[in-house]
């Protein structure tokens, strides 16, 4: 059975013929099962949890972009996304969301997501303190201005707090950080392994998503091979993810995915 368990609605409306094309090519690449979710920072509920971003001008400009950011209500997305589930489509369809995860904020974003019925919630580490680590801008604000190792240390730290939150299902990207190809001088075994007995503690799965691939040109197809190593030893369950932002790149390398792991 194939999964694509992580993809983005966020480029196009929240209409059923948007949402069918996503079907149309998970049945196109062979899947059985896909996840749809968007970011939180669509959803006007969601806009105070990115406040402390706001205190860099280029931060503030990327989310004070209303054709992307803070636009749609989640009843809207709810309300489309159960309409889709009770459609006889070929491929089974679950939705929920990818949640900014902000230890400060953790109780508003317990109070918002305890009102509507996802099938999962994915919970996502993109900043460092208040500094996007992912973005075209963020080696000028992060990674130019700090130690490479503090930066993995903090962002490991919060991946931990966002674990023992318990508020969400599965992990996004897990070691997204590397994005860039900028790695720290110290072993991440000993915090890889801690990851996966949380993991496994608190009954989430992790993602294998290739997006950094495909996206970012990352030699990794999905997790580094020490982490994914250390995910089979201590069983954490995976979900293989293409972290898709338009229909076309939904399953792209998924299978691929799946035959690695397998290896």
């Amino acid at each position: 059975m194939y999964v694509d368990g992580h993809m983005h609605l966020e480029n196009g409306p929240l209409t059923k013929e948007y949402v069918l094309q996503f079907v149309e090519e998970a049945k196109k690449k062979g899947l059985d099962e896909i996840q749809i979710l968007d970011h939180t920072h669509r959803f006007i509920e969601f806009e105070p949890i990115y406040e402390e971003l706001k205190q860099y001008e280029v931060q503030k400009v990327w989310l004070e972009n209303k054709k992307m950011k803070f636009k749609d209500h989640l009843s809207t997305f709810v309300e489309l996304m159960k309409d889709i589930q009770q459609m006889d489509l070929p491929v089974k369809v679950k939705y929920g969301l990818e949640v900014c995860y902000v230890p400060h904020h953790e109780k508003y974003i317990k109070d918002v997501l305890s009102k509507y019925p996802f099938d999962f919630v994915v919970g996502a580490i993109h900043s460092i303190d208040g500094i996007l680590y992912d973005m075209s801008f963020s080696k000028e604000l992060l990674w130019d201005r700090y130690d490479v190792n503090d930066i993995y240390q903090r962002y490991y730290e919060l991946v931990f707090q966002l674990v023992k939150s318990g508020l969400f299902t599965q992990l996004a990207h897990p070691d997204t950080i590397k994005l860039f190809q900028i790695y720290p001088t110290y072993d991440l075994k000993p915090t890889y392994d801690q990851l996966a007995q949380l993991l496994n503690q608190y009954h989430m799965k992790a993602e294998n998503n290739v997006g950094c691939y495909y996206r970012y040109n990352h030699p990794d197809l999905g997790l580094s091979e020490e982490l994914l190593e250390i995910f089979k030893e201590n069983n954490v369950p995976l979900i293989f993810t293409s972290d898709a932002h338009k229909p076309s790149d939904v399953g792209t390398c998924i299978k691929e995915a799946y035959k690695r792991m397998n290896q």
